[in-house]
């Protein structure tokens, strides 16, 4: 058996660490929710003259930039006396930062999902009209399952069902903007890639909200209900 010599030895340990240095990402965004440089509150493009109302998605929701809606990091959504519910939506579209997500970005966040039927959070991506992936949305109604979707070039939809989805929960999640295929990750298991992908030029903004349901495809809250809320500790973005 021959023996390397050092120079050598170094060479081989060089290429086999190659992949994992470009594998290496650099954090590029965190939440920090009440900056307002990095987000703006109260008005998104994906709403009808950016909002407040949106009744043509099924939603009851009135836009409001009180920093109590949503700048701590807890998305509220109070009764409103017109029927409507005040909510909270933050997003990086309009902001002084304007930062915006890439194809091959990863982001991850930590949320604990509403218990409240009627309440419909979400993370996802939005720009001029479209550019949509949804890094999940949720509604108690259906207690034990996660909506992951790409609305970027006829990209998939899936529903990802856990026991460890359930109103209440804390869940961990992760999602790879790939060029060929979204790829989602759930509590650490790899729950779906769609395998379409968005493409190599695709670039969007970021929202983060909580929508109340108007009862056509899930319920509405119940008219005893005047409040309901989600919470993002953490969420993050990071670029190879």
């Amino acid at each position: 058996m021959r023996t390397a010599r050092p120079g050598q030895t170094f060479g081989v340990i060089s290429q086999l660490l190659a992949p994992f240095r470009r594998a290496r990402t650099t954090l590029v965004f965190s939440a920090d929710f009440g900056s307002t440089s990095r987000w703006v509150a109260g008005r998104t493009s994906a709403f009808p003259d950016n909002g407040p109302v949106n009744p043509g998605d099924n939603k009851l929701d009135h836009l409001v930039d009180d920093p109590s809606y949503g700048r701590g990091g807890t998305f509220r959504a109070t009764r409103r006396h017109d029927g409507n519910w005040d909510s909270g939506l933050l997003t990086t579209e309009g902001s002084e930062e304007g930062f915006l997500l890439r194809a091959e970005d990863v982001l991850e966040s930590r949320v604990r999902l509403p218990e409240a039927v009627g309440a419909w959070p979400a993370i996802w991506t939005w720009r001029d009209g479209g550019q949509e992936v949804d890094v999940f949305e949720y509604h108690p109604d259906n207690p034990d399952l996660l909506e992951l979707s790409n609305h970027v070039r006829g990209g998939g939809s899936h529903y990802y069902h856990d026991p460890a989805i359930r109103p209440g929960a804390w869940v961990d999640l992760k999602v790879k903007f790939g060029t060929t295929s979204v790829v989602w990750w759930v509590n650490g298991a790899r729950a779906y890639a769609d395998r379409s992908g968005v493409g190599r030029r695709w670039r969007a903004y970021l929202i983060v909200n909580l929508s109340v349901c108007a009862g056509r495809y899930h319920p509405a809250p119940d008219h005893s209900l005047s409040e309901m809320s989600y919470e993002v500790s953490d969420l993050r973005v990071y670029r190879s």
